[in-house]
């Protein structure tokens, strides 16, 4: 099943061979959900950042710091900067979802032009490699 093999007008999105067509609804609720993500990850990276400043400024006083209190803020600003770096890619992803879901191209698989499938795209609304293509990835590592 090549590109040219799927039923899809404008705006209408990719689904599998069984599968019923995305209703408007279910677009919207799909886009609506991509865009709330994208508001909490914002607000949950300017959380992030608030917490690094801190920290840092918190490090640099150094009074009465003993060695113990030094490490360990070491290790909260480090992972601290890992959630904030994760949060990041995730807004990354959830922005080029939302970015597919308007090109029309949401629900086909980034590497061989299949539908990834509607319930997938449900479950996991990042997706951008069908299932197969996922485990070829994983499995290469």
């Amino acid at each position: 099943l090549g590109r040219g093999d799927l039923l899809r007008g404008p705006g209408v999105l990719a689904v599998r061979p069984g599968e019923d067509p995305w209703t408007a609804e279910e677009v919207a609720a799909a886009k609506a959900e991509l865009e709330g993500e994208v508001a909490r990850i914002h607000a949950e990276l300017t959380a992030s950042e608030n917490a690094l400043t801190g920290l840092m400024r918190d490090s640099g006083d150094g009074a009465g710091n003993d060695e113990a209190d030094t490490g360990t803020k070491n290790i909260t600003r480090e992972h601290e900067m890992a959630l904030a770096a994760n949060a990041r890619a995730t807004l990354e992803q959830t922005e080029h979802a939302l970015k597919r879901l308007d090109a029309g191209t949401y629900g086909l698989c980034e590497v061989c032009g299949k539908p990834i499938g509607k319930a997938r795209m449900q479950a996991f609304p990042r997706a951008t490699l069908c299932v197969e293509d996922k485990q070829k990835q994983e499995r290469r590592g």
